[in-house]
This record gives C-alpha cells, sequence and structure tokens, in this order.
C-alpha cells in the first residue's frame, strides 16, 4: 500500500485543490473516507472537545498523537493533524514530529502561537518570535525521516500583528523548508484572496463556521489558488447539532427512534469493515491453513 505522506504528496501535485473536512475520532474519519474525500484533517479543537475540553492548548503530544494513530489506523486516505505550536522548543518539535510520523500521519502543521495556546479564531491569541519560529519549523524539517512528510508552516501573526507581517513569516517559513503554508484567520475577503498571490509557495485556506475569515466557498478557495482547504468545524458542529435534536426529541416524546428509521445495526458495523473482521473468524479454523500460495514454495 502506498505510504500516507506519499499519496499526499500525489494529491497536491495535481494542481487541484483538495478538500480536507475536519475529524476528531474514527467515526468522523471513516465517514469523511466514504463520503469520498481524499483526505482527512484532524481537527485540534474536535480533538480537545472529544475529550472535554475547549482549544485552549490544554491537551498533550502524546494525546494528540495517539489520537492522530487512530485515525491513520481507520482509513486508507491521508491523516494531515493539527500538532499545536509543536508543544516546546526545537526538541520537542523534533519529538513530535519523530511520533506523528511512527502512527503513519501524512503531514502536520506547527504554528506561532505561544504555549498554551488557543483556537485561530479567537481574541488574545499571542505569538512567539519570528526566529523562534522559523528555528522550529528548521527543526521540523530535520526531523523527519521520510522527506516526503508533511510540514505545513502555520502563522497566527495577522490577527496579532499586521496582515504583512504574516505574509514575511509565512515566506520566511517556506525558506526555512516548509512545505506547505497557512495563514490563519485572514479578516476580509480580500486578504483571503492575496494569499496565495503573496506567499511563495503553496497555500492552505481553514474554513471555520462563525470565524474570523468571512464566509468562503470551496470555489472561492479554488478560484483563489488554494492547495488544500481544511473544514474543521464541519462535522463537529453537525454532530453538536443532530446530538441536541435527538435529546430534545427523546426528553419530549419518551420515545427512542424507531428501528425501521435510518440505518441498521448491521450497515452501522459494516462503515467499520465488519465483514473483513467475520471473515477472519473462520479463515484459520480447519485442518490445513487455507493459503494462495503453493505448497512448494511453502516449503521452500
Amino acid at each position: 500500500m502506498t505510504k500516507a505522506s506519499e499519496q499526499f504528496r500525489a494529491l497536491l501535485a495535481t494542481g487541484e485543490m483538495a478538500v480536507a473536512p475536519g475529524v476528531y475520532d474514527g467515526l468522523t474519519a471513516r465517514l469523511v473516507e466514504q463520503a469520498g474525500f481524499p483526505v482527512v484533517y484532524m481537527t485540534g479543537a474536535g480533538t480537545s472537545a472529544a475529550r472535554g475540553y475547549p482549544d485552549y492548548g490544554l491537551l498533550t503530544m502524546t494525546e494528540m498523537v495517539e489520537a492522530a494513530g487512530v485515525l491513520a489506523r481507520t482509513v486508507r486516505i491521508p491523516v494531515i493533524a493539527d500538532a499545536d505550536t509543536g508543544y516546546g522548543n526545537e526538541l520537542n518539535v523534533t519529538r513530535a514530529v519523530r511520533e506523528f510520523e511512527m502512527r503513519g500521519v501524512a503531514g502536520i502543521h506547527i504554528e506561532d502561537q505561544v504555549f498554551p495556546k488557543r483556537c485561530g479564531h479567537l481574541d488574545g491569541k499571542e505569538i512567539v518570535s519570528t526566529e523562534d519560529f522559523l528555528a522550529k519549523i528548521r527543526a521540523a524539517v530535520a526531523a523527519r525521516e521520510d522527506d516526503r512528510f508533511c510540514i505545513i508552516a502555520r502563522t497566527d501573526a495577522r490577527a496579532v500583528t499586521t496582515f504583512e507581517e504574516a505574509i514575511t513569516r509565512a515566506n520566511l517559513a517556506l525558506e526555512a523548508g516548509a512545505d506547505l503554508i497557512f495563514v490563519e484567520a485572514t479578516q476580509s475577503f480580500e486578504e483571503f484572496k492575496r494569499v496565495p498571490q503573496l506567499v511563495k509557495g503553496p497555500c492552505l485556506i481553514n474554513i471555520v463556521k462563525g470565524g474570523k475569515t468571512p464566509d468562503i466557498s470551496l470555489a472561492d478557495a479554488a478560484e483563489a489558488g488554494y492547495r488544500l482547504a481544511i473544514l474543521p468545524s464541519l462535522l463537529s458542529v453537525a454532530v453538536i447539532d443532530a446530538c441536541e435534536s435527538a435529546l430534545t426529541q427523546l426528553t419530549q416524546t419518551g420515545l427512542p427512534p424507531s428501528s425501521a428509521e435510518g440505518s441498521s445495526l448491521r450497515a452501522r458495523f459494516q462503515r467499520f469493515r465488519a465483514d473483513e473482521w467475520d471473515a477472519l473468524r473462520t479463515r484459520f479454523r480447519g485442518d490445513v491453513v487455507q493459503t494462495d500460495e503453493p505448497t512448494d514454495q511453502k516449503r521452500a
């Protein structure tokens, strides 16, 4: 099977914009894969919320890495993960890159906020110096064993200083070896369009419901020249709304959903390749283990 990092590089090489809905567990990742999307994005906000915390940098590197590993083993498409600030200095970044890479993740993004950070679309963010940011990017590039593992440099400078400063940091991150640039929270449609024009490398756009960036469409993003669009809040918002609706209905009616409605129990299991696991129940039973390999080759 092709490595996830190679799959993702091939996706970027097409020249078309890839779309990665945000996921935070095996269920949401599998749904995205079955919907036909070519890549999934592990949202830091969703991963934090799934563990009972706001997106304030409260999860450790170990928790984030393990969450990414669950996604990578669940789907057969590339996983791009939020690695926050790299969890410290260059030493911590080095370990983070190695840990994410070991889990089969295709790439991560590292940002220039102080740690603990906060969601890129909240007020009150703080950023580290340009030199500290670039040192982390250089460390991340040097730490990877697979050159195809994607290092995405994210700058939150727009909300803290100026749009021009964000562009400067983005281009310096490219010089430091970053593969993809993530300018977070542009504050107008005009700024959103200018990023791919001013950044001297491929760019990622973050589409967040209710965020700092005005509502944009995928067509807008593709036309502007972005190479990857992530939608971190797409499924988490849908899940919250659907769960609240189901709970309200149960509270008001006292009636659980009818078995005639929605997918069957078996169909839900099959989303997670239940048929493959069922085949293993009997595959190794009997006097002779069934194999497609000729007897003489087995003896050899």
